[in-house]
């Protein structure tokens, strides 16, 4: 999936590409400014939290709850080492049944669960952005021979 949209309209964008998530572990890419926590916001809005999402550049993690679940909204761009991740406890976390959304996943690359989809945000001008929802291969093919399954 992928789509360009302006800013104004980014909660419409957000509850169009939640109807296509396979998966509770969100990785989001982009540039510092590009807007990931800015659509993260506006992700939780859409799954009917009633939280405001803020970077956790320096806290690292935030929680944020949902009706019958919790979010926990990662910032690796201060994590220098695996090390340093797994000091906090991160395989707690991923290995959790909540919804995971993470920014700057490349820092702790080899940890991340084969499961995760990725949203690429690129920041085309002040308003208005591009984003790509990548699934990953593997998670489509068995989320069809589920939906294939005569159960």
């Amino acid at each position: 999936m992928e789509l360009t949209y302006h800013l104004k309209n980014i909660d419409a964008v957000a509850l169009d590409v939640f109807k296509h998530l396979k998966s509770k572990i969100i990785l989001f890419n982009g540039e510092m400014g590009a807007g990931k926590t800015t659509f993260i916001n506006a992700l939780l809005k859409t799954m009917d939290s009633g939280d405001i999402a803020t970077s956790p550049t320096f806290s690292i993690v935030n929680e944020y709850t949902l009706p019958n679940d919790k979010i926990f909204h990662f910032d690796f761009y201060r994590i220098e080492t695996i090390e340093e991740a797994y000091n906090f406890g991160v395989e707690d976390y991923l290995y959790s049944e909540h919804w995971l959304f993470i920014e700057w996943p490349d820092r702790i690359e080899q940890l991340l669960p084969e499961n995760a989809q990725t949203i690429t945000i690129t920041k085309i001008d002040n308003n208005t952005r591009s984003l790509k929802l990548t699934i990953n291969e593997k998670l489509l093919t068995e989320n069809n021979a589920m939906t294939d399954s005569k159960f």
